[in-house]
């Protein structure tokens, strides 16, 4: 398991999004050389966990429980053939492109060392927006996207530290429930009827799905 490519991005106008000023950073390009990954700090106020990444909409990006996105370019592969053209690394808007990593099969909670220091913990599924389809400029992609149900990984930052292109991946800590990020991605979208299965997975869900999971189970929020 590696890291085929560190992707960022800078603040781009477009017609696209309803993000303010009209910006968005989804259009990732690999970066050469060492990049750090950190806490951002809290959603609303903290945008990316890379160093140089533009996160442009606050209110849905970003933030310590959506620091990083990993997508594995096994999936980027099946896309390219389902749309027959080419997707290169970070063309999906993910900092982290994968080899070798069942990344929508990964647990919520899952930790990954990347390199020699950083240390990520598996968060949710990414749900697509407007954005994501305008950049794709794919007819119904929201729609096609949410029905493939592998929507690669949001993850927050356990240990910072600096990673680059071809570093090794290693999972150094797999939780003992089955909440994966495909059945919390099912839950949080066409499936609510799971969300009382991801309560299991406890404090490592992010913070809005557990509150989903809760009150979907009539539970107060206090018991998570």
């Amino acid at each position: 398991m590696r890291l085929l490519s560190v992707n960022a991005g800078r603040p781009k106008a477009v017609d696209y999004t309803d993000a303010p000023a009209g910006l968005t950073g989804i259009d990732k390009q690999p970066v050469e050389g060492p990049v750090r990954v950190s806490d951002p700090g809290p959603k609303g106020s903290g945008g990316s966990g890379l160093a140089g990444d533009a996160v442009c909409d606050l209110r849905h990006h970003g933030g310590s429980d959506q620091a990083v996105y990993a997508f594995a370019r096994e999936d980027l592969d099946g896309w390219e053939r389902e749309l027959g053209r080419p997707l290169a690394n970070g063309a999906f808007g993910e900092n982290l492109t994968t080899a070798g990593l069942d990344v929508s099969g990964a647990r919520i909670g899952e930790r990954w060392r990347i390199g020699p220091d950083l240390v990520l913990e598996v968060t949710s599924g990414r749900i697509p927006c407007r954005t994501f389809a305008g950049h794709l400029d794919e007819r119904r992609w929201v729609r096609r996207f949410t029905q493939a149900a592998a929507p690669g990984a949001y993850l927050r930052v356990i240990e910072p530290g600096e990673i680059r292109a071809g570093d090794p991946v290693e999972i150094v800590h797999r939780p003992d429930h089955d909440v994966t990020v495909e059945l919390e991605f099912l839950a949080s979208t066409t499936r609510r009827e799971l969300l009382p299965e991801l309560l299991a997975a406890g404090d490592a869900l992010h913070p809005e799905t557990l509150r989903a999971a809760l009150k979907y189970t009539g539970k107060p929020a206090a018991d998570s």
